[in-house]
């Protein structure tokens, strides 16, 4: 799997300002609308979770990384529902540290390296990482998206900006407020919803488990892009496809270590 969109795979050589640029060509070329071929109530963590069981699941992958003082070990595991049919990885070299907003031009490439060894064509990708909940709209998952031209959305355990509707301190499992675009978030109309605080699990007790923050990357709407990372938390706070990418990550980075 490789981009369809070459203009837009991130180059860290770049000056800050270049950077900041082409992240708002890629908003401006960003869907976030549905335009996907699978149905939502297909996608689940295990079949079990499947509300139509003779419905085909979509290909889903997960991406993630783990890292070694200046090398990225990324990572894309593909499921269809319960079941793993592929596995790919890269390590890479990395040139520059981390920028808060400028991150897929850290991590990007190393991850296009990883996409492109998969055999198989994933019809959606869930991303450790923001997506339209971005100072310019154009996370990791919307920056690689849109390059792949692939259905994508962001799951950060962090609110890099935008403003929540609602206090979300020790709400209950299933909860979710939208983020809004404030002054921080550029080319958005005051009050946009660029995403969701989803409460994906909750204890009755202490430790309070904090919510995580999902956007779409391309081709997913705001409420869509929600719906579908909560079908895949199955219960757990993160979704099955970067919980498995996080474990594979590690797994490599192990043998990497040897």
């Amino acid at each position: 799997m490789r981009p369809v969109h070459s203009e837009f795979v991130p180059d860290p050589d770049a000056t800050r300002e270049g950077m900041e640029a082409l992240q708002l060509e890629i908003a401006a070329a960003a869907t976030w609308t549905d335009e996907f071929s699978f149905t939502p109530e297909s996608v689940g963590a295990a079949d079990r979770s499947l509300t139509t069981p003779d419905a085909d699941p979509p290909l889903v992958a997960g991406v993630d990384q783990a890292f070694f003082e200046d090398r990225a070990v990324s990572v894309v595991v593909v499921s269809r529902g319960g079941t793993v049919v592929e596995r790919a990885h890269a390590v890479t070299d990395l040139s520059i540290p981390y920028v808060p907003g400028l991150l897929a031009f850290r991590e990007g490439g190393p991850i296009l390296a990883a996409v492109a060894n998969l055999d198989c064509e994933p019809d959606l990708v869930v991303f450790d990482g923001s997506g339209r909940i971005h100072f310019r709209q154009a996370g990791l998952a919307t920056h690689i998206g849109v390059a792949l031209d692939v259905p994508s959305v962001g799951v950060a355990k962090g609110l890099l900006c935008g403003t929540p509707d609602d206090d979300l301190d020790a709400r209950p499992a299933g909860w979710r407020t939208p983020i809004r675009a404030d002054a921080d978030v550029a080319n958005a109309e005051p009050e946009t919803a660029i995403g969701h605080a989803l409460q994906s699990r909750q204890y009755d007790s202490r430790p309070i488990i904090n919510p995580i923050y999902v956007s779409p990357g391309h081709r997913v709407g705001v409420g869509t892009a929600t719906d579908l990372v909560e079908r895949l938390c199955d219960g757990y706070k993160l979704p099955e496809p970067t919980r498995r990418a996080d474990a594979y990550a590690d797994e490599v980075k192990r043998e990497y270590a040897q």
